[in-house]
This record gives structure tokens, C-alpha cells and sequence, in this order.
């Protein structure tokens, strides 16, 4: 079985609303990692979730940590989660995790990172991962500026690496705008930009995945696909 470690996929919102002089405020925790574990357990992976708090303090530190897992995700977590541990924040030295992550995949790990408005380089560019070693990891180019691609009419993505899925899948509603690096391989296109690619990074396996998991960029349509576990595992056979 395919031993997984996902990083990310939750947030907290804060809401305060004033009525004249009333005011109050509300809070709010989301885990939208659900649907994407649920596909890679269909798929026949098992799934260690780290919430994107957790991961702060507790993402591996070594290899020895990281080789107990076949394959890493990170799923709309910022580079900032990964570099400033709470040792960092409190003026202390730390490991830097991309660095780490870099070492564990150039060695036979197996990384991915999938879409967000917290991926590759994210909204305003403040997921920030251009600026890491993860730059040269990773199988595309990172912009240095804000990649989000909105498309509210929907953009059907087509296939062209996986062989036993439809040519077209159901349309997807955004998703991170990258290029892939000229020794990656495209297995799906959106718009005729790169959806889901693979590449090599030493002797390891590395992917990107430009579109989220959960809504919005993924509907309810893509996310019920009858195809979503098959692609899934397509991609873990390849990746590890």
C-alpha cells in the first residue's frame, strides 16, 4: 500500500460583523482535504493528513521522518508553513524543509504538490514557492507572480497520458497557470496549459496537479467523477 503524507488543506476564517455600535465575531475551520483523501484511499493509498497548523509544527524534519512515507503532498500550504517553524519564529535556527524535501526526493522520495489559491506561486504570489528549493524541484516553472487562472464558465481539461480515462474530462473553474520543464511529461492539458505533470528530480518522482481538490476550481462535478479514483491511481503507479 502507497503510504501518503498530506500537508495542507485547511484554514481558519475569521468574521467580525458591526451593527452600529454592536459588534461581534464569529470563527470558522475548514477542512477541505476530504474528498482528495477519500479518492487516494479509493485509489489504495493510506493517507496521513497533516492540517495546514500541524504541519507548522510537526511536518518531518529528517529523512529518516520523511522515508516513512512512499510520496509527499503539499496542497495549498504556503512556503512560509514549511520555512518558518515555530523555533525560526521565536529567532532560532530550524531545518529548512524545502531544502530537506529536495534532498529526500534528489535520494528516491516521491513529491507532489496540487492547486490553490496557497500553491506554486498562489494568490499575489505569497504562496511563494518560487523562492524555494522547491523551485527546482518540482516538474514546471513557478511564476513569480500571481498564477491563478479563473475560469467560471468552466474549462474542460483533455487527456493525454492516461490511457484508460475519457479524452475529455469534466470542466474544472481555476487553476495555477505553469509551465512544464522540457524533460516533464504532460498527461493532462487545461486550455493548453499544463494540468497534471510528471517529471523526475535525481532519483525521485515529482508532480504537479494545477487545480485544486475541493471547491472552487474543482466542482462538485469533477470531484463525483466516476474516473477521479482511476486518474488518481494512475498517478501513484507512476509516481512511486
Amino acid at each position: 500500500m502507497t503510504e501518503i503524507l498530506l500537508a495542507g488543506e485547511t484554514w481558519n476564517t475569521t468574521t467580525l460583523v458591526k451593527k452600529g455600535r454592536d459588534v461581534a465575531g464569529a470563527a470558522d475551520y475548514t477542512n477541505a482535504g476530504e474528498r482528495l483523501i477519500a479518492a487516494l484511499e479509493a485509489a489504495g493509498a493510506s493517507v496521513t493528513h497533516q492540517p495546514a497548523d500541524v504541519a507548522v509544527r510537526e511536518f518531518p524534519r529528517t529523512t529518516d521522518e520523511l522515508d516513512e512515507y512512499d510520496l509527499v503532498l503539499l496542497s495549498d500550504i504556503g512556503a512560509q508553513s514549511l520555512l518558518l517553524t515555530p523555533d525560526v519564529a521565536a529567532g532560532h535556527t530550524d531545518t529548512n524543509r524545502c531544502r530537506l524535501l529536495d534532498e529526500w526526493v534528489a535520494d528516491g522520495g516521491a513529491l507532489g504538490m496540487i492547486g490553490g489559491y496557497t500553491s506554486f506561486a498562489g494568490e499575489h504570489a505569497a504562496a511563494g514557492y518560487y523562492r524555494t528549493a522547491l523551485a527546482d524541484v518540482l516538474p514546471v516553472e513557478i511564476a513569480h507572480h500571481d498564477d491563478r487562472k479563473e475560469t467560471p464558465e468552466g474549462a474542460v481539461p483533455q487527456n493525454h497520458g492516461f490511457e484508460e480515462l475519457p479524452e475529455e474530462w469534466p470542466a474544472v473553474l481555476g487553476y495555477n497557470q505553469l509551465t512544464a520543464d522540457p524533460d516533464a511529461e504532460v498527461l493532462a492539458t487545461v486550455r493548453d496549459d499544463p494540468l497534471v505533470v510528471i517529471g523526475e528530480h535525481g532519483e525521485g518522482a515529482t508532480l504537479a496537479y494545477a487545480t485544486d481538490c475541493a471547491p472552487h476550481w474543482a466542482p462538485e462535478a469533477f470531484l463525483e467523477w466516476e474516473h477521479l479514483p482511476a486518474m488518481w491511481r494512475t498517478i501513484l503507479d507512476r509516481l512511486v
